[in-house]
């Protein structure tokens, strides 16, 4: 073969394995929303230290977060519709490259959302995992869980929900450096009911009044 062929054959193979490549990252889910993440961090990376927010659309939504904790630095690392396995997926993206002083997680609902057959047993399990790959980065670094709220539109889950609250609050009184967040609890009324009025319309997400009590329900738990 005559090298200029042999010069053109090459380069259809890179050409072919790059398209390849380019195409099953983003086959993966999210993967527009982790890319987004890292334009972000490209143009202005945030500072080493902060206050790492990570997890599903809860916190997606909450993008004025960093108003309801001045004098705390918050990156905001939600990306909606994720379970704990997207939020292990990405841990090297999302997680471990900000060195931060305090992890805060929410994420669970959607795993027992996406299929009626997810155990807790299996939630829980996936909790353990992404808790024990952080710990192995970082032995020291906090961790708090947020519990799972108790979103309206999830009625058919709440015994779940319950559930897994506790396996994950019992798991963490074991290990240090952590904290368990209850808003499940604050959110529901004298009566034991779900509030409404502190969801949009979906009675899935959160209004600045939902928001409200979480900003009470965290804020005790953040590190200075």
């Amino acid at each position: 073969m005559n090298p200029i062929m042999k010069n053109f054959y090459k380069l259809i193979a890179i050409l072919f394995f790059s398209v390849v490549g380019y195409a099953n990252l983003y086959a993966q889910p999210f993967a527009e929303d982790i890319a987004a993440f890292k334009h972000k961090d490209s143009v202005h990376f945030p500072p080493a230290h902060a206050i790492l927010f990570v997890g599903s659309s809860s916190f997606t939504k909450w993008q004025d977060v960093q108003d309801y904790f001045p004098g705390y630095k918050i990156i905001n690392r939600g990306f909606g519709g994720s379970t704990l396995p997207d939020v292990t997926r990405y841990a090297n993206s999302i997680i471990f490259p900000y060195h931060p002083k305090q992890i805060v997680i929410y994420c669970g609902e959607n795993d027992f959302a996406a299929s009626d057959t997810v155990t807790t047993g299996e939630v829980f399990r996936r909790f353990k995992f992404l808790f024990t790959l952080i710990r192995s980065h970082d032995p020291n670094v906090p961790i708090a869980y947020v519990s799972m709220k108790p979103s309206p539109s999830r009625r058919h889950l709440m015994t779940k929900f319950i559930e897994e609250n506790k396996l994950i609050k019992n798991y963490l009184r074991t290990k240090s450096k952590t904290a368990f967040i209850d808003v499940y609890n604050k959110m529901l009324d004298t009566h034991g009911n779900t509030i409404p009025a502190i969801y949009v319309e979906d009675s899935l997400h959160m209004n600045a009044k939902g928001y409200a009590i979480w900003k009470k329900a965290i804020k005790p738990y953040l590190l200075k």
